[in-house]
């Protein structure tokens, strides 16, 4: 790779259309209920996560399928800055999440799969015949072919970073050896350590998977990332929330940001912190990212 090259992120990941529903109550067996609000927006992990990484500024491709009909979602992720020549076009309906928000904040989400479950061997081919070594694959668990990404980025020496969100026992099967940073909640940390315990689930990591840096999101008490070479913890930041949709998507973009490029861990999870902290402030997932220049203004005004 030349001086000139900078490292690049291609992320096999979902896009979905989230059809959002304002509810007073979640709607029960038998009834039926009117929306006071109804928001058609793009969703999905994978897309949630592109979009943060190119506002954090790095070089991200996304890897992908839609809806022929649903090129709009293509536009608003090229709009936010995120190369799209490997997002494709099929007859199956995009994936998709049906989401009632009732008056309580809580959420109910149905989720639908769809064309997120497409990958074929051959554009997971074409996305990483030209990946340089030191560049980086991200994955999350809402897409198929994991193993077979794993797999390929492997042979051809770049590095993994996995988010293993929603959680399945599948995961467990997964080479997950092969991963460079897996990135966690403590729901996700609990179903693959099997304790709830955090020193416990440190243990856990630090023996099972010794090569693989875990960074594990700690909700409103910071991240803590656990190596063989030591751990690194940093404290959330207090903020009013409004919102906490896509607040671990923007924690991890930012996240892997930073780490990518071999900054401080402590400076690359602080920042992390404070682009999640931004975006609960705002209503929504993708349109709830912040800008560099937010984070950085948020950064400064904490001192």
């Amino acid at each position: 790779m030349s001086e000139e090259q900078s490292m690049a992120i291609i992320n096999f990941g979902s896009i979905n259309i989230d059809h959002v529903y304002q509810v007073e109550h979640f709607v029960q067996p038998g009834e039926t209920l009117a929306s006071k609000q109804y928001q058609k927006l793009l969703g999905g992990k994978g897309a949630n996560q592109s979009i943060a990484l190119a506002k954090a500024g790095t070089d991200i491709k996304h890897v992908g399928l839609i809806n022929e009909s649903d090129f709009s979602m293509k536009q608003s992720l090229i709009r936010a800055g995120v190369d799209c020549k490997y997002v494709r076009g099929t007859e199956t309906p995009s994936g998709h999440a049906i989401i009632q928000v009732a008056d309580s904040g809580e959420n109910s989400i149905i989720l639908f799969a769809g064309a997120n479950h497409e990958l074929s061997d051959d554009l997971i081919r074409q996305a990483l015949d030209g990946a340089s070594p030191g560049d980086w694959v991200l994955m999350q668990n809402e897409t198929n072919a994991i193993a077979e990404v794993i797999e390929q980025a492997n042979e051809q020496k770049l590095k993994v970073a996995f988010n293993p969100a929603p959680m399945t026992e599948s995961v467990k099967s997964l080479p997950l050896h092969k991963i460079d940073l897996l990135i966690v909640n403590e729901v996700e940390a609990e179903a693959l350590t099997g304790t709830d315990e955090l020193e416990a689930m440190e243990g856990w990591f630090k023996q099972e998977l010794p090569d693989t840096a875990v960074i594990i999101t700690l909700g409103a008490k910071g991240a803590k990332l656990i190596t063989n070479a030591g751990n690194t913890f940093a404290e959330a930041f207090s903020v009013q929330a409004v919102d906490t949709t896509a607040a671990g998507d923007t924690f991890i973009g930012y996240f892997l940001a930073g780490y990518m490029q071999e900054s401080e861990p402590a400076q690359c999870i602080r920042k992390a912190c404070a682009a999640s902290a931004v975006a609960v402030t705002r209503v929504g997932a993708a349109q709830s990212i912040p800008t560099l220049e937010e984070v950085e203004a948020f950064l400064a005004e904490q001192g």
